[in-house]
């Protein structure tokens, strides 16, 4: 804890008089910062975690963008936007961690209610908003426009050629699924071929459009902008086709994008990764985060839930 106080006081001038642990996302560790008037949300990605260089590899590419967004769109209210350090950077760090520091969000994580009718107005809002701009805007969105590459498959294929590449315990819940696993491989590979000389309209997407991401305070608010690209909208499509309240989604999105209709192999491509990548990140984690008993359990029955969704 000493560590974060000075590592805020030192990069925001924020003289800190409590720090408190908050439930995190998977991500990172989160702390409410507390400097006797102002509450701040401070975000923490542990740089031992193997999934931690990905998590923000990208942060100076995404950061201007929103920042962009801020101050040149209808969601400046509604997106969770870092606060710049002293030297105007958008992070900083010491020997354990990497920071992001965030205004506190007086509200509660929407995660698993269901959303009312108005949040869905609200949320088709912001996501309309929000892919109302391409590459057109004033920022560089080079290093995070989608090329279709997909640098996990060979790593994955890899574990699942042999029982010896990975721990025999994740070998166990693997070997099951080896072939469906490695089918879903191949088709995305596939598609990605194909979607790479595919005509497609590439749009700011949030690419975890999860309940978990998204507050209700005075309004519905969308954070944790790690995985933002610039994509076709099927990235973020693949959240919401499924859900209950799709149709009513889709009406209200459709009043700023009216001739919207889904791209069938975009949408396929994106549901057929993200469920590959869940099951590499779990895999990911087990061989090479250093993980206490209890963790690694939960690991490996997130792993064993993903697992099942394949066979189906």
């Amino acid at each position: 804890m000493d560590s974060i106080i000075h590592t805020v006081r030192t990069h925001y001038a924020i003289d800190i008089r409590e720090l408190e642990q908050q439930k995190g996302g998977w991500a990172s560790l989160a702390y409410k910062v507390h400097d006797g008037k102002i509450d701040y949300f401070l975000k923490a990605y542990e740089k031992h975690r193997a999934s931690t260089p990905k998590l923000t590899a990208n942060m100076n590419h995404y950061v201007p963008v929103l920042l962009w967004l801020k101050e040149n769109s209808s969601l400046n209210e509604k997106i969770s936007v870092p606060i710049l350090t002293n030297n105007q950077a958008y992070t900083c760090e010491d020997e354990m961690n990497i920071y992001m520091l965030f205004d506190f969000i007086e509200g509660d994580t929407i995660g698993d209610q269901t959303l009312t009718s108005h949040q869905v107005k609200q949320f088709a809002q912001i996501i309309s908003e929000l892919h109302a701009y391409g590459e057109d805007i004033p920022i560089d969105t080079d290093a995070i426009k989608e090329d279709f590459d997909v640098p996990f498959l060979e790593p994955l294929w890899h574990i699942l050629s042999s029982e010896h590449h990975a721990p025999s315990d994740v070998w166990q819940l693997l070997r099951t699924t080896v072939a469906p696993i490695k089918e879903k491989i191949i088709r995305v590979e596939r598609l990605a071929q194909h979607l790479q000389s595919a005509d497609l309209r590439m749009a700011l997407c949030h690419t975890d459009l999860h309940s978990w991401n998204l507050m209700q305070s005075r309004h519905v608010i969308l954070i944790d902008w790690e995985g933002m690209k610039l994509a076709p909208v099927e990235a973020d499509m693949i959240f919401l086709v499924d859900k209950p309240f799709f149709n009513d989604f889709l009406e209200m999105y459709r009043q700023k994008h009216p001739n919207y209709s889904i791209h069938p192999e975009a949408l396929q491509f994106y549901q057929e990764k993200r469920k590959l990548e869940d099951i590499w990140e779990f895999i990911e984690q087990l061989m090479y985060d250093e993980q206490e008993e209890r963790e690694r359990e939960v690991t490996m029955n997130y792993l064993k839930e993903e697992l099942k969704l394949i066979r189906m």
